[in-house]
């Protein structure tokens, strides 16, 4: 068992790839069950995998490994209509309809949850983000030196938990969470003018940054049909991605923005619960992210801390749930997201 779990953790490496999803580039929910209840569940315990939800919620589940598989497939496409006018200080693209080769996409996510005292329990939980990637097979902006253009990143987190119940139906949680990414991007040389370090802008192949970050939680059942959670995530500060020091704003720099969750449960009766979930993520605490692509593409240089970004504004979610006992041993679950 300990050799084929770590040899999962190494696959899960190769295989973490990044897509769209519905909270900016963070997954709506993690694990399956969290999923189907489109990321809500702050205020409910489902399996060893709500310590990434909540690490408050790993109290109220059994000693357990969980190896969950989700299976994505975004389709992207842009269409340039006309042909570049070659006026002075116009930037051309190649016109047509281009589709993005990269349309499937795997996220494994692992939980492995242990109680080490009554009323307190350890967690270790691993799983991927996504995000912003695209392989376009055409030179978009006319670089001869590359046939595709696209950019890719990827995100892995480990989360080590611990939760206590300090009385009974309260408890409260902390994990540490360890942050790795790796960046690259390819056919962007024609914005070398705009760039404070061209050498580091495009084509430079995988860039990696790590860092390290916390979240707390808190879950409380306050009657037999009405429970309740918190959660907060600091800014999770990365390294630079070096290779891209020209690109991103702050030389490279693309930290994880900070994230806070509140939310309810009610349980009309044994059969049904019904969950309303509200999470903001703090997008504009990221200068690589939230800077605007103009006016500062024309006011400053790619890399540097005012250069530009993609305009990124918070985001605030707001999720619903549906859990439904159909039948024995069986749970029908539905969720809904909007932001």
């Amino acid at each position: 068992m300990k050799k084929s779990f770590v040899v999962l953790i190494l696959l899960f490496g190769f295989l973490s790839q990044s897509t769209f999803a519905t909270d900016g580039y963070f997954r709506h929910g993690y694990g399956i069950k969290y999923s189907a209840l489109a990321g809500s569940g702050v205020a409910v315990s489902l399996s060893s995998l709500g310590a990434i939800t909540n690490p408050a919620s790993i109290i109220r589940t059994n000693n357990s490994i969980e190896i969950n598989l989700s299976v994505f497939s975004p389709n992207r496409d842009y269409t340039i209509t006309g042909n570049p006018s070659g006026f002075p200080q116009t930037f051309g693209l190649t016109p047509g309809k281009i589709e993005s080769d990269k349309n499937i996409f795997f996220f494994p996510t692992i939980g492995l949850k242990r109680g080490i005292a009554d009323n307190m329990a350890i967690a270790l939980s691993i799983y991927g983000n996504g995000g912003m990637n695209t392989d376009y097979p055409a030179q978009t902006f006319y670089e001869s030196s590359s046939p595709n253009t696209g950019v890719n990143i990827e995100q892995m987190f480990s989360n080590l938990t611990y939760a206590v119940e300090v009385t009974k139906g309260q408890s409260i949680g902390v994990a540490a969470i360890f942050g790795w990414q790796r960046f690259a991007a390819k056919g962007l040389a024609a914005f070398s003018p705009f760039s404070s370090d061209p050498a580091n802008l495009s084509g430079n192949s995988w860039s990696t940054s790590t860092g390290f970050g916390f979240k707390v939680g808190y879950q409380g059942i306050l009657t037999d049909w009405l429970s309740i959670g918190v959660t907060y995530q600091s800014k999770i500060n990365m390294s630079e991605f070096e290779r891209y020091a020209g690109l991103f704003a702050e030389k490279g720099d693309f930290d994880i923005p900070a994230n806070w969750t509140a939310g309810v449960a009610v349980s009309p009766n044994k059969d049904w619960t019904i969950l309303l979930d509200v999470k903001q993520i703090l997008y504009s605490g990221i200068k690589s992210v939230s800077n605007p692509m103009l006016p500062n593409l024309q006011t400053s240089q790619l890399g540097k801390d005012d250069g530009a970004g993609f305009g990124w504004k918070d985001i605030t979610s707001v999720k619903f749930g549906v859990m439904y006992k159909a039948i024995e041993n069986y749970t029908l679950m539905a969720g809904y997201s909007y932001n």
